[in-house]
């Protein structure tokens, strides 16, 4: 894909409007006084604005994005034959009207623009995602009232109401830029939940609904919901000694609930620092049992024979709890444990005995804060919520080609610029705006952590037992840092300070090579070859370092992303230069990725710090020139053969951690409904269930379970495989080697706010801990002489099958009658799962995933009304289920 290059002249022509959204009465006019709204009519009408007609006329316009079919015999073009396309409309219509054609509208739009179908308008892509609508020499103006259609042919398709981002804009010279009121997002007063209000519901499941003639995912209505749900019955005494994650092993001694927390516990510390269990006791205190001298005994005793880390026993009899333990992660989850127990309206507990210890060393949460920042607060939130259910890893991404979110000493221009978007075309004052985030720098989408915000995080973090692992990708995924360098050169050049400006300068001006990222990016990628990128990795790993080294937080592993680099470099003169005249024996430019990685990770490495990056980068390293321990996370789909990566390099002795995208990334969306959140390039419909019937340690074993991301079956062939010279290219697992963990996944582009975040985040981020701790009795055993997987298979037997399902039985209602009421306690926005629901014989049939939340439901002659058994019901119905505090709603589905 070619570059998009902005001439000046264009620059000054949209107005490079600054980063802070100045209100009509500030503006400056070409009269004497401000125009009253019928002198803007009139100006806007006569083909002229100024500030107040131009705010006016954005205040009013109705913006409305339809989505028409996917299907490629209707959308592509007949030259595109074996293409995939969609057809999708953009309506504009204003009340009152312009015959003004000196506008831009930018907007941005996740699928590049193959053509416009209308002659009014032309759409040009500037970089990333950001787009620009223009009108034509066809282009009559808006009359008042009636309906201007932009339609337009884009490149594969688009499945979700969310895909359509928020904010568009217009642009008119020397006017400030005005977010098109119409266009933004509202929130739902009951479920908290973003609305996109100007984007048309989808209707049609062939034509809106379908990825490709072979999709067989079915869109989750409420039958269907109702059908999926009939395996779960209602049972509270299912949760009366449950724990999330499952324990190891778990005796129960009685079964009246003798043990009554109610008034407290009392702590004997005996050789624990008491600041080492405060958080996991604070938990405690939450469900109302605190610290007592008359409460129930509670013994912290050290086990030094518990040698795995985080390892633990609880004994609770009728007149103490002892919880043993070799080191603080053991004492804090035996604790944990107490807490899990407990119901938040009941705090009686049987008498009983655990020996516990984890799967897994790493049990990690990803949450990237790049693409869309989130803030201090939510990070704590989760940092807590991880503790509480024993995951111990945050893989924190703070850098990336929409945002730079960490202050570094030294490099202010990263935060200066790097951490916010806003319209300016020069990107000499901030980033140009992507995944919508309008023409302003005080959008909640921007910002970053101060040093003193990191340091807090990560004493947080300590205080909970959890490693924080901090990402600026790199060397794609890098254009946030590279524009902030770039303004950082100009900076010092303009101050004829030459060796300054090329000190950490990333990108040769020189460079000619045209490449785009899976971003659409032409312009995000390191240029590798020069030592001032090095110069700039260093500084910045160095200063992170600090940062941990302040908050008593040492930084183990530092991830460098290595991911989805767009094949730079090939025409950058110093790249050529260097290929041809290095001693690093890269005798290519193909080489230089693995050369970047290979650097990085031994410089890494030689600090004391574990080198880890995504499993696509890692694996084009050549393995003799990486340190021993390494860690790659392994995000390749399992249908398309990704279990092959996994075992390479787990093989390696590497420390391979699964991120397995169609169960892992909680970015995508919970049911296959286009209403439901997020993107679903690897899956549709990934909600809790799913993430626990995964079997981690036997990846290909799931195709015995599960489908493709269409929803065809598909087939795991993990035998050895030769190529033609009997070079072995996949074979299964060695004996003695496997994954060092699993990590969940939540990605930002789509995910604007807090809430919306915690909502992909919960309850999914419990099922993680799940499968991360407790390996269940009903996972197929890998095989390592190798086998074939698919659905008649018959390794994942009926028995195991019933297993799976009584486990989830119970799981279910301990999340429906305990653990999200929890989660209510700890203020976290999670979802609210979608009621299940038919009409048989005139009467409403409904259930829900998490027995124990309330339903409701409503038909055509009603309000509201709790539901509880079969009731007779007239004309459209709906129905929702309601948080255990009432405060919030699920979202609504109609029969």
């Amino acid at each position: 894909m070619k570059k998009t290059i902005i001439a000046s002249a264009l620059l000054l022509s949209l107005g490079l409007a600054g980063c802070h959204h100045s209100s009509p009465e500030s503006e400056s006019t070409n009269t004497q006084q401000i125009p009253t709204a019928s002198d803007s009519d009139q100006i806007a009408k006569q083909g002229k604005w100024d500030q107040a007609s131009l705010n006016k006329f954005a205040q009013e316009l109705k913006v409305t994005y339809r989505m028409v079919t996917n299907v490629p015999e209707e959308a592509c073009a007949p030259e595109q034959k074996g293409e995939r396309c969609f057809i999708a409309e953009i309506d504009f219509m204003s009340p009152s009207g312009s015959n003004n054609s000196n506008w831009s509208i930018f907007y941005s739009q996740m699928r590049p623009v193959q053509k416009v179908l209308s002659p009014e308008f032309s759409i040009s892509r500037v970089q990333g995602d950001l787009h620009q609508i223009t009108p034509t020499d066809a282009f009559k103006g808006f009359s008042a009232g009636e309906v201007n259609t932009l339609k337009f042919r884009g490149e594969l398709w688009q499945l979700s109401e969310t895909d359509p981002m928020p904010n568009y804009y217009i642009v008119v010279e020397g006017l400030e830029p005005v977010v098109i009121a119409s266009t933004k997002v509202s929130i739902d007063s009951e479920t908290g939940m973003e609305q996109r209000p100007y984007v048309e519901a989808f209707t049609d499941a062939k034509k809106q609904y379908r990825r490709t003639e072979n999709d067989k995912i079915v869109w989750a209505k409420a039958n269907v919901l109702f059908d999926n749900n009939q395996d779960v019955s209602l049972s509270e005494d299912l949760t009366e000694n449950s724990i999330i994650p499952t324990p190891s092993s778990v005796s129960v001694t009685s079964t009246n609930k003798p043990v009554d927390l109610a008034q407290g516990i009392n702590i004997n510390y005996n050789q624990v620092n008491p600041k080492h269990v405060a958080a996991a006791l604070e938990r405690l205190s939450r469900l109302g049992v605190s610290p007592n001298e008359n409460g129930v005994p509670l013994n912290l005793v050290t086990d030094k024979q518990l040698t795995i880390a985080g390892s633990y026993k609880l004994d609770i009899s009728d007149k103490n709890i002892n919880v043993s333990a070799a080191n603080d992660a053991g004492f804090s989850y035996g604790i944990a444990s107490i807490t899990a127990l407990l119901a938040t309206d009941d705090l009686t507990v049987n008498t009983l005995s655990i020996a516990d210890a984890p799967r897994y060393d790493f049990r990690g949460m990803h949450v990237d804060v790049a693409r869309n920042f989130h803030s201090k607060q939510m990070i704590l939130d989760l940092i807590d919520q991880m503790a509480a259910y024993k995951l111990n890893k945050l893989h924190l991404h703070m850098a990336d080609d929409e945002g730079w979110r960490l202050e570094i000493d030294g490099l202010p221009e990263l935060t200066d610029i790097g951490s916010k978007r806003c319209h300016d075309l020069t990107e000499t004052r901030c980033l140009i705006p992507q995944l919508g985030s309008g023409p302003f720098a005080d959008s909640q989408v921007n910002g970053f952590y101060s040093k003193a915000d990191y340091i807090e995080i990560l004493q947080y973090a300590t205080a909970r037992q959890v490693e924080v692992i901090p990402s600026m990708d790199m060397p794609g995924h890098s254009r946030a840092a590279i524009k902030s360098m770039d303004a950082r050169y100009r900076k010092f050049v303009a101050a004829g300070d030459t060796a300054a400006a090329n000190e950490y300068l990333l990108s040769d001006a020189e460079d000619k090579t045209v490449y785009s990222s899976v971003q659409y990016y032409s312009d995000n990628t390191l240029n590798v070859c020069m030592e001032s990128t090095f110069n700039f990795v260093d500084k910045v790993i160095s200063e992170i370092a600090k940062l941990h080294q302040q908050a008593n937080h040492p930084l183990h592993r530092y991830h460098i992303g290595a991911d989805e680099t767009a094949g730079a470099w090939k025409q950058s003169p110093q790249c050529l230069s260097f290929v041809e005249n290095n001693d690093k024996g890269v005798s290519s430019v193909d080489d230089l990725g693995a050369y970047f990685i290979e650097r990085l990770s031994n410089s890494l490495a030689a600090k004391g710090i574990e080198p880890a990056g995504w499993s696509d980068g890692m694996g084009h390293t050549n393995p003799a020139n990486m340190p021993a321990k390494s860690q790659s996370n392994i995000w390749d789909v399992i249908s398309h053969g990704g279990y092959k990566l996994a075992h390479t390099q787990a093989n390696l002795g590497w420390d391979a951690v699964l991120s397995t995208p169609e169960v892992l990334y909680f970015d995508f969306p919970y049911e296959a409904d286009p209403k439901e959140h997020g993107y679903y390039w690897a899956g549709r419909a990934q909600n809790s269930q799913r993430i626990f019937n995964f079997m981690p340690d036997n990846l290909p074993a799931n195709a015995e379970q599960w489908t493709d991301i269409e929803g065809n079956a598909f087939t795991a062939d993990d035998t050895i495989k030769l190529d033609e010279a009997g070079q072995v290219i996949s074979q299964p697992l060695k004996k003695g080697h496997g994954f060092s963990g699993i990590q969940g996944q939540i990605w930002s582009e789509t995910i604007r706010s807090d809430d919306v975040a915690e909502y992909m985040m919960y309850p999914r981020v419990l099922m993680l801990a799940e499968k991360a701790w407790h390996k269940a009795q009903w996972e197929v055993p890998y095989q390592y002489e190798g086998a074939v997987y698919n659905q008649q298979s018959g390794y994942f037997t009926a028995e195991m099958r019933q297993q799976q399902q009584q486990q989830w039985n119970g799981i279910a209602n301990t999340l429906g009658h305990k653990e999200l009421a929890k989660l209510d306690k700890a203020n976290i926005a999670y979802r609210i799962p979608t009621v299940g629901a038919k009409i048989i014989d005139g009467k409403l049939h409904a259930n829900i995933a998490f027995p124990g939340l309330q339903i409701e439901y409503r038909d055509e002659a009603g309000s509201w009304t709790q539901f509880t058994t079969p009731i007779e019901v007239s004309g459209k119905v709906e129905v929702r289920a309601i948080a255990p505090d009432g405060n919030r709603k699920g979202r609504s589905l109609i029969l």
